[in-house]
C-alpha cells in the first residue's frame, strides 16, 4: 500500500483552478458556481478548455488532449493550491491515456470532483494521493446548500474540524470497519474493470449513482463481484442512487449485503442537492451500528 498523501490546507487568498475533464459545461451555470467558491477568499481561474466545446460530439467540454493538458497545466502550475472539476457528465475515460497520474501525485494538491471524475479519483488515491469526492464548481444546486457547501469548504481549509463523514445513514449490516475510503460512482467503477486504471480498493467503499433501473445497477454490481472487486473490501457506504428504478433499493441490498461487511445506507453522498464531500483514499472507520463514519490523519498541515 503507498503511504498516504495529504495535501496542504487551502488559506484565503489562494489561487485555484477550474478544468472540464468531462462533459460540456453550461458557462451561466460555471458563473455562479465560482462565486461561492470566491466567497471562500480564493481566486478562481478557469482553464481554457472549460467553455471550448467539441467540434464533433457536443456531450464534452472539448478535444480529449485539451482536456488532459489542462488538467496537467493546472496540476503542475504552482500558483495553483487546488484543481476543481467544473462538472461531471462523460468523457474522462476518453483522455486517461493522455494522464501521467505519477507525475500529478508527486506535486500533492487538493483535487475535487464526483460521479463521472470517478475515473481519475480511482488512480490518483491507488497511488496514495487523498482526493475529495464532492460538489463541483458549476453544481450550482449543490453548492447552494449551506451544509454541503461548508462540509467542502471545512475539508479544505479546516480538515480537523470534520469529525463525522455521514448524515442521516441507515445501519443494513451492523459492526466496525476500518481501512482507507475509496470509490465514488458505481457506472465509472464498473467500466474501468480491466484498464489499466483499475483499481480494486481494499477497505471502506462508498458508492453513488443516477439514472440506473433496479437491473441496470444489479448488473454493474454483478460485474464488480464476478471481477472480485469486493474482495477486500471491509465496509460500505451507500450514498445516494439518484433517479432510481422501482426495486433499485432492494436490489442493491441482494447483491451487497451476503458479503456480511458492515454496511450503511442513505448516506447524503452523490447526485442529490445535499451532497457531502467525503475525502477519499483517507483511512477512515466506519461504524455502521451507529451510523458514523471517522476520518483518521486529517489534522494535518
Amino acid at each position: 500500500m503507498n503511504d498516504v498523501v495529504l495535501p496542504q490546507r487551502l488559506q484565503e487568498g489562494d489561487r485555484v483552478a477550474v478544468v472540464a475533464p468531462s462533459g460540456r459545461v453550461d458557462a451561466g451555470r460555471l458563473a455562479r458556481g465560482v462565486e461561492y467558491v470566491r466567497s471562500w477568499g480564493l481566486e478562481v481561474d478557469v482553464m481554457p478548455s472549460v467553455l471550448a466545446g467539441h467540434e464533433r460530439f457536443k456531450y464534452l467540454a472539448a478535444d480529449d488532449k485539451a482536456r488532459a493538458e489542462d488538467l496537467r497545466h493546472a496540476w503542475l502550475d504552482p500558483q495553483y493550491a487546488a484543481v476543481l472539476c467544473a462538472r461531471g457528465g462523460y468523457g474522462v475515460q476518453r483522455m486517461l491515456e493522455y494522464v501521467d497520474f505519477d507525475e500529478l501525485v508527486a506535486v500533492p494538491k487538493w483535487f475535487v470532483g464526483f460521479s463521472d471524475i470517478t475515473a481519475l479519483h480511482e488512480p490518483l488515491n491507488a497511488r496514495g494521493l487523498v482526493t475529495l469526492h464532492g460538489p463541483m464548481a458549476a453544481a450550482v444546486e449543490q453548492l447552494a446548500v449551506e451544509e454541503g457547501r461548508e462540509r467542502l469548504r471545512a475539508l479544505l481549509f479546516e480538515p480537523e474540524t470534520v469529525t463525522d463523514l455521514l448524515l442521516g445513514a441507515r445501519t443494513l449490516v451492523d459492526g466496525v470497519a476500518e481501512g482507507l475510503l475509496r470509490g465514488g460512482n458505481l457506472a465509472m467503477l464498473a467500466s474501468s474493470v480491466g484498464t489499466p486504471t483499475y483499481a480494486p480498493p481494499a477497505g471502506v467503499v462508498v458508492l453513488e449513482e443516477i439514472n440506473e433501473e433496479a437491473y441496470q445497477a444489479d448488473r454493474l454490481l454483478t460485474q464488480l463481484l464476478r471481477a472480485g472487486w469486493f474482495d477486500q473490501v471491509t465496509g460500505l457506504v451507500i450514498g445516494d442512487f439518484s433517479q432510481g428504478g422501482d426495486g433499485l433499493d432492494d436490489t442493491i441490498r441482494e447483491r451487497l449485503e451476503p458479503l456480511g461487511v458492515p454496511m450503511v445506507e442513505g448516506a447524503a453522498i452523490g447526485h442529490e442537492p445535499l451532497n457531502l464531500a467525503v475525502p477519499l483514499g483517507l483511512p477512515v472507520r466506519l461504524d455502521a451500528t451507529a451510523g458514523t463514519l471517522t476520518p483518521g490523519g486529517l489534522g494535518g498541515s
